[in-house]
């Protein structure tokens, strides 16, 4: 199968994208997450389908996403990324495809860069103002509620 973009790869950010952005801790220390049934099916089962790789690239690091990436057989995590442009070049460049073909969603000041340089970026309907700005695509749902499957089907013509 194609996708109407041509796009190899899709990068995503975790926090306010693939969850709501809230970091619930228990009194032991204990930090969990919410993510959303949706956007994991169109990662395991329709970008596979349309030969595209999911990429996660995240300021954070967690045990969480670590769990939740092998979850849904990404390869492809960096987590702790200050400069996750620089990561964004060396993933294209590992997998011989040109930043056009790369798609980009995320929801905040630290994702601006990589959304200004990817074939088209998007974020959740809760991202933050400037972010919303360099969106090619701003999804109708919010962060951890099923935008990143809503930008899955935009660039896959589903």
């Amino acid at each position: 199968m194609n996708n109407r973009r041509n796009i190899r790869i899709l990068a995503m950010d975790v926090d306010g994208t693939l969850t709501d952005g809230k970091i619930n801790c228990s009194s032991n220390g204990e930090l969990f997450k919410s993510f959303n049934v949706k956007d994991g099916y169109g990662i395991a089962n329709i970008l596979p389908s349309y030969n595209i790789i999911p990429v996660i690239i995240t300021g954070r690091t967690s045990d969480i996403a670590k769990y939740r990436a092998k979850e849904l057989n990404i390869i492809e995590l960096y987590q702790g990324i200050d400069n996750k442009v620089k990561v964004l070049y060396k993933v294209a460049e590992k997998y011989d495809c040109l930043l056009d073909n790369v798609a980009y969603i995320g929801d905040d000041l630290n994702d601006i860069e990589c959304m200004k340089i990817c074939g088209i970026s998007a974020c959740p309907s809760d991202a933050s103002n400037e972010v919303q700005k360099y969106a090619d695509f701003v999804c109708k749902n919010i962060g951890g509620n099923g935008a990143v499957r809503e930008f899955i089907d935009e660039i896959t013509g589903r």
